[in-house]
């Protein structure tokens, strides 16, 4: 039962319900024009608004508190990055019978990269991203919470959701085995070196591509400062073994961050598609791939 909850527990968007946000709250931009992004979200709904920006209703709870964290964070981060980040332009507010907050924020030109990728060139890309990132002073950041679905803790906090997620998934003729790859790795070591600002959700979802180039770093929502090893998951979730490979000799990671980000790969993997099976093909999709390609590397 507690699956339907939460699978219930949305609100519906559509483009008159942003136009009548933007008329109301910011008419200067009410005149642009507005298009859906068909984007395969877990928490918000994206109109493009104009040229160069794009209007973000969050549609649940959940999705409100990551997007005041970003109203604060990003504006100071993106200045140090190496690649664009969806600046905030402005908050809305609540209006008739939309409930939540919704941001305007900095459009980026780009196209999601192909579900799998073996350019090398790519995964430098995005290793230099990773290590600007994690270099960043986060001194005053934000310690992972609710604020950003617990991404950075230790492995072991993680261990009683992925039981439940286990038994949403009981009826998977592999599920053995991804309990299996789950325990195999979840003794690994926490990390004993001070925290870092982490992204938090590094998949195809959140990363744009243009000229075979990092464009743009999209979502910020599990933002925070904590272990840096769930920004590994990447190297399942979006590289085949050759790029795989050289993104981790770019990031010079040890062994012990490789194995934990392994393991929140398949974290990333289970939520995936015990939340969005006969929702969101997509996104099952997706996460039964990053299942299989965890499986894949724990057995060779």
């Amino acid at each position: 039962m507690a699956n339907e909850k939460q699978r219930h527990a949305e609100v519906e968007t559509d483009i008159a319900l942003a136009q009548r946000l933007l008329s109301t709250q910011f008419p200067d931009w009410a005149a642009l024009s507005l298009s859906r992004v068909h984007a395969h979200s877990t928490d918000n709904d994206m109109y493009r608004l104009g040229d160069d920006m794009a209007v973000r209703l969050p549609r649940r709870d959940g999705a409100v508190t990551p997007m005041d964290k970003e109203h604060v964070w990003l504006p100071k981060l993106a200045p140090l990055l190496p690649a664009p980040v969806p600046l905030p332009l402005a908050k809305g507010a609540p209006q008739d019978e939309y409930p939540y907050p919704w941001s305007v924020v900095r459009w980026i030109e780009g196209e999601n990269p192909p579900a799998l990728v073996n350019d090398k060139a790519f995964a430098l890309d995005i290793a230099a991203f990773l290590r600007t990132l994690h270099a960043i002073d986060a001194s005053d950041g934000p310690r992972p919470g609710a604020h950003n679905f617990w991404r950075g803790t230790p492995l072991a906090v993680r261990d009683a959701n992925m039981r439940e997620r286990f038994g949403w998934l009981s009826d998977l003729d592999d599920i053995a085995a991804i309990i299996a790859a789950w325990e195999a790795d979840l003794p690994t070591p926490a990390r004993e070196r001070t925290p870092c600002w982490i992204h938090g959700d590094m998949q195809r979802g959140n990363l744009l591509m243009r000229d075979g180039c990092l464009a743009g770093v999209l979502d910020w929502s599990a933002l925070g400062v904590g272990d840096p090893a769930g920004d590994m998951s990447v190297a399942w979730n979006l590289f085949g073994p050759e790029a795989r490979a050289a993104f981790r000799a770019a990031m010079s990671v040890d062994d012990d961050t490789w194995r934990r980000g392994r393991a929140w790969a398949l974290v990333e993997g289970v939520l995936a598609l015990s939340y969005y099976r006969a929702k969101n093909d997509a996104i099952a999709r997706a996460g039964r791939r990053l299942i299989d390609t965890v499986l894949a590397d724990h057995a060779s």
